[in-house]
């Protein structure tokens, strides 16, 4: 008997089947159980042999259990093995994203909350538990508390991974009224967690849902917030895109924050969003130890646009408790910007910004490059350090 784990994890697909008629497509791993076969996606066999034990990461890092088991019990950690992989040494830029670090519980500086995203820091009232509405015309929906693989310096660090914050169906109808209310939102984006973390049916009743909601608002869109093209591409598959393709306008804003982070893999993934039709952007996070230097990021913003992904925002890293050794100060991300400005294809050149604190927004933090503005003239520096001057209309 042949059993697929569906997207809903318990459809039969041939009960008197065998394992040559999968196709290719599916990409599934078989899974055998005396007369049963059970499968699995590729993704998702991939996510069960994750990292996620203390004694499991020690074994692998050589960093003590006890050390280990103190982190993840106030910050969950799972790492999945395709992004190991992409581990080359100890402490380098992707072991030092994933890793759990004793660093993490010495870092007092800052709050759990910095961006005022929970509703009881919100500045309006009324606003569901998953949802943050700062702007005007649009949100964050908040669709999962997972991901395949726990980044160290999360924005979100106070919930991700935490069983008890997992989303349920009741707050997820209750965020979907509330977009139906209010009529002035135009934008979704769903975010998490990582919203690819739900199964392909799960996921697509939400967008669903909010492209039915959004249909008649004049320049609607959803937009979906995911690192899975960077840490698990084999997440995006031939399915998963063209369900995606269902409900245009839809993009994908996605996070890379190194060169490394840029393989086949993760190339294949975000071509095949590319070539289904699909927007993809991507932000990065200004870290200390990670992408802090000028020729890393610019060779990072050239490899995403090689592969047809926008580079959107470096961010500043946010005052979030437990990150503060990954922080800059600001001094270095105009460094680095102005390292990338003219020095490159300004498709590469993406804005850099401050998430400011108390639920400010974003904030551009860009060098200015105009020097001078007067009834007569503009006179502004560019990237060789040149001042220029341009004419005012009288």
């Amino acid at each position: 008997m042949l059993i697929s784990l569906s997207d809903l994890g318990t459809s039969i697909i041939n009960l008197m089947g065998n394992s040559d008629e999968i196709s290719e497509t599916q990409e599934a791993k078989v899974y055998c159980d005396k007369s049963v076969m059970i499968l699995l996606p590729e993704w998702k066999g991939i996510l069960g042999r994750s990292l996620s034990g203390p004694r499991a990461i020690s074994d692998f890092t050589g960093l003590k259990e006890r050390e280990i088991t103190e982190v993840c019990k106030r910050y969950p950690a799972l790492i999945n093995p395709y992004y190991l992989s992409l581990v080359k040494e100890k402490n380098d830029p992707i072991y030092k994203q994933c890793i759990p670090s004793k660093e993490e519980l010495s870092d007092d500086f800052g709050q759990e909350d910095p961006l005022h995203e929970d509703p009881e820091h919100q500045k309006r009232l009324g606003v569901p538990s998953l949802v943050t509405h700062r702007y005007p015309d649009r949100i964050l929906f908040r669709v999962s508390n997972q991901c395949a693989m726990y980044c160290r310096f999360c924005t979100r660090k106070r919930k991700v991974g935490d069983v008890n914050k997992q989303p349920t169906w009741k707050e997820i109808l209750q965020a979907l009224d509330y977009i139906r209310a209010h009529e002035e939102i135009r934008d979704v984006l769903l975010s998490g967690g990582d919203p690819l973390m739900l199964n392909d049916v799960l996921l697509e009743k939400i967008i669903k849902e909010v492209h039915f909601i959004l249909r008649n608002r004049k320049n609607s869109i959803i937009r979906i917030g995911t690192r899975m093209p960077c840490v698990l591409p084999q997440r995006i598959t031939p399915e998963l895109c063209a369900m995606f393709k269902r409900y245009h306008p839809l993009y994908i804003n996605t996070h890379f924050n190194h060169p490394n982070e840029i393989t086949p893999e993760s190339r294949r993934a975000c071509e095949m969003l590319a070539d289904h039709g699909i927007p993809v952007g991507s932000q990065s996070v200004l870290l200390k130890g990670v992408n802090d230097d000028p020729e890393v990021m610019k060779e990072l913003m050239q490899g995403l646009v090689s592969m047809r992904v926008r580079p959107y925002y470096i961010y500043q890293a946010d005052p979030v408790k437990g990150t503060n050794h990954f922080r800059t100060r600001v001094e270095k991300g105009q460094e680095i910007y102005r390292a990338i400005r003219g020095h490159t294809s300004g498709l590469c050149v993406p804005t850099y910004v401050i998430d400011a604190p108390d639920g400010g927004g974003k904030v551009p933090a860009i060098p200015s490059y105009i020097q001078e503005i007067t009834y007569e003239k503009v006179v502004m520096r560019n990237f060789e350090g040149n001042l220029h001057e341009y004419p005012q209309i009288k």
